[in-house]
């Protein structure tokens, strides 16, 4: 007895799939060997998800801010530091993709204990050929030549100093806008990926630049923050705002530190007020990046997701977005 397979019509035309299935079936009676000759030319019915991957996607993708600038032992004691600036902000729809692709999510700039220069510079995150690059560090003036990070968005200056520059390597669109200048003993804001870090009176921290905002994931958040420069310790409460997109705020009494950037914004920390002696290295963090990719749900998931990448997969408007929160991988499409 032959092995034979009972189903619909066979044609010599391809069979079209119906939704995300293919559901068409071949009627009558049909040798294993005639199945396999009709298999090899594309004719014979498969059933299972035949969505095809995507070729393009929507992307967001955000460094990790920079840290914020440290007062220093010293003459420079009672001088606040400078905001960090935000990590750089690049976004674009269809973009091409291949069968694989490298994304890598920047971390925060880190503190600097030390009494150097300026703060911790935020790292790149990285999506197939796309870098942003990490927001510069807050300077805290206390060394000479006068240092400031530059970055994404650069980090706020002191002592009467300007900040760093802003889309620094050069994109277009920008990624990022330079940090203000610092006052003579506060700190200037970081840049922001929305608009300039603040200019700092004598005494009192700038705010941060503003970030801008962003709805690729179907709700619109704001990403990429400046940090706060820090303020004197003659002033009371003189810490700066942190930029809206999850900016640090400045240290706002003597010897405190600002507030680090939030986590997955790419946000600057905020800028350590001065001290009351001279004592003390206070900074804070910047906040973490985000990479966010989004397409028609009409096309298949990603096949794989490397273990060093964490992510989290939503839909909504009818797209796939998957926001990938650390680490470095490779997705397979």
């Amino acid at each position: 007895m032959s092995n034979q397979y009972p189903g619909g019509l066979i044609t010599k035309t391809p069979v079209v799939p119906s939704g995300s299935y293919q559901t068409s079936t071949a009627s009558g009676v049909w040798t294993l060997s005639q199945a396999a000759e009709y298999k090899k030319q594309g004719l014979w019915p498969t059933a299972g998800n035949v969505a095809p991957p995507p070729s393009s996607v929507n992307y967001l993708v955000i460094a990790g801010g920079g840290g914020g600038g440290s007062c220093t032992a010293g003459p420079f004691y009672y001088d606040g530091g400078g905001g960090g600036g935000a990590g750089g902000y690049r976004t674009d729809t269809s973009f091409a993709i291949g069968a694989s692709f490298t994304v890598t999510v920047g971390a925060g700039g880190t503190v600097n204990q030390t009494g150097g220069s300026f703060g911790g510079q935020g790292n790149n995150s990285v999506f197939s050929t796309i870098t942003s690059t990490g927001g510069g560090g807050g300077s805290n003036g206390a060394t000479q030549p006068y240092t400031v990070g530059t970055g994404g968005s650069g980090g706020g200056g002191t002592n009467g100093n300007g900040g760093g520059s802003g889309n620094t390597p050069s994109t277009s669109p920008s990624q990022g806008n330079n940090g203000g200048t610092g006052g003579s003993q506060s700190g200037g804001g970081g840049g922001g990926a929305g608009a300039v870090g603040g200019t700092s009176g004598s005494a009192v921290g700038a705010a941060g630049g503003t970030g801008t905002a962003s709805s690729i994931t179907g709700t619109s958040v704001t990403y990429g923050g400046g940090g706060g420069g820090g303020g004197s310790s003659a002033a009371v409460n003189a810490g700066g705002a942190g930029g809206t997109g999850g900016g640090g705020t400045g240290g706002t009494s003597p010897n405190s530190s600002g507030t680090a950037g939030t986590v997955n914004t790419g946000g600057g920390g905020g800028g350590a007020s001065g001290t009351s002696a001279q004592t003390g290295f206070n900074a804070s963090a910047g906040g973490s990046g985000v990479v966010i990719l989004s397409y028609p749900s009409t096309s298949a998931d990603l096949t794989s997701i490397g273990v060093g990448l964490n992510y989290v997969k939503t839909t909504s408007g009818g797209n796939t977005i998957y926001t990938f929160t650390s680490g470095t991988g490779t997705v397979t499409v």
